[in-house]
C-alpha cells in the first residue's frame, strides 16, 4: 500500500511537471497569456486581403487567417477567454508597431523581403504575387517603358513604392513618382487624371478595380519584374509564437482549406458590393500550398 501511494504521488508530481513546462512559455505567448490580450494589426482598405465592409468589420482573405490563427493561440496557451484587440495599421507604421510591441501580429498585405527580415520575423507565406500598375483603358499604357515621363503613383512606405523609384532612376524614364497614404487615395489619382498608372501588388489592383463605379473604364498591365510574398509579421527571435503561426498555415495550405479560402475571397462576389475579382489560382500559388514555406522572393 505504501508502493502505491508513493507511486500516486510520484505520477501527480510528474504532472504538476509536465503542466508547469506546458505553460512555461516565452516571448509573445507569455505576453499574450499573461495580459489575457491578443493585439492584432489590421488593414482598412487592402481589398481583398484585410479591409473594412458596409459596417466597418474588417473581412479578408489574410484576415480569415489572421483569426484561424488567434483560435491557434487560444489553444496554445489554454485560454479561451483571450480578448482579441484590433488595430487598424497603414504600410508606413505597420512595422514599427510589431517591433515596439503595440500589436503581436499582423497578417494584411506585407511583403516578406530580406531587408525586412532584418526588422522583423514572418510567418509561413500566405500569397504569391507579381508588381504591375493599373491604368485606364484608353491611356496606351501597356508596360513599364510606356510610363516613360509620366506622373505615376505607389502607395507609400511599400516594396513597391521602392522599386517604381529604383527602376525609375536606372532606365532613366523621367517619370514624376508621387506617394499616396494608402492604397484607395493612389487609385483615385489614376481615376481622377492626376496620375497615369497604379504600381502595387497585382491583387490589390484588382481590388480597386472591382471598387470602380466603372471596372471596365480601367485595366492591369505590365509584365512583373519578378515574384513576391506576403506572410504574417511578427517579431523577430520568437520561434514559439511563429511556430504557432506557421502549423497553423501549413495545416491550412496541406488541407485544401486555403484554396477554398482563395475562391472565396478572389472567384466570389465578396463585400461590400458583392463583385468578383476573378483573379485566378497561379501555379505558383498551388505550389506554395502544396509545399508551405516562409521563403522571401527577392
Amino acid at each position: 500500500m505504501k508502493f502505491a501511494a508513493a507511486a500516486v504521488m510520484t505520477f501527480a508530481a510528474l504532472g504538476l511537471v509536465g503542466q508547469a513546462s506546458a505553460e512555461d512559455f516565452t516571448g509573445t505567448l507569455k505576453k499574450i497569456k499573461d495580459t489575457g490580450v491578443i493585439s492584432m494589426g489590421i488593414r482598412e482598405s487592402s481589398i481583398p486581403f484585410s479591409y473594412y465592409d458596409e459596417n466597418q468589420h474588417t473581412v479578408g482573405y489574410s484576415q480569415d487567417i489572421a483569426l484561424r490563427i488567434v483560435d491557434a493561440i487560444k489553444k496554445a496557451v489554454g485560454r479561451s477567454d483571450l480578448q482579441l484587440r484590433m488595430m487598424p495599421i497603414t504600410s508606413q507604421n505597420r512595422i514599427p508597431l510589431v517591433q515596439n510591441g503595440t500589436i503581436d501580429f499582423e497578417c494584411g498585405s506585407t511583403a516578406n523581403t530580406m531587408a525586412r527580415q532584418k526588422q522583423v520575423a514572418f510567418s509561413d507565406s500566405i500569397f504569391i504575387y507579381g508588381i504591375r500598375m493599373v491604368t485606364k483603358a484608353n491611356s496606351g499604357i501597356r508596360d513599364y517603358p510606356d510610363l516613360a515621363g509620366k506622373t505615376v503613383v505607389s502607395t507609400a512606405g511599400t516594396t513597391d513604392e521602392l522599386m517604381l523609384r529604383k527602376m525609375n532612376a536606372e532606365k532613366k524614364l523621367g517619370m514624376t513618382v508621387v506617394s499616396a497614404q494608402d492604397h484607395v487615395q493612389a487609385f483615385q489619382s489614376v481615376a481622377d487624371g492626376r496620375a497615369a498608372a497604379f504600381v502595387m501588388d497585382d491583387p490589390i489592383l484588382y481590388g480597386e478595380r472591382a471598387k470602380a463605379k466603372n471596372p471596365n473604364e480601367f485595366v492591369v498591365v505590365g509584365t512583373p519584374p519578378g515574384l513576391e510574398t506576403y506572410g504574417c509579421m511578427l517579431r523577430k527571435d520568437d520561434p514559439e509564437f511563429k511556430k504557432v503561426m506557421d502549423d497553423t498555415i501549413a495545416q491550412m495550405q496541406r488541407s485544401g482549406e486555403a484554396e477554398k479560402l482563395y475562391d472565396k475571397w478572389f472567384n466570389s462576389p465578396i463585400p461590400p458590393k458583392g463583385i468578383n475579382l476573378k483573379y485566378p489560382l497561379s501555379n505558383e500559388m498551388r505550389a506554395l500550398f502544396q509545399n508551405p514555406n516562409d521563403k522571401a522572393l527577392d
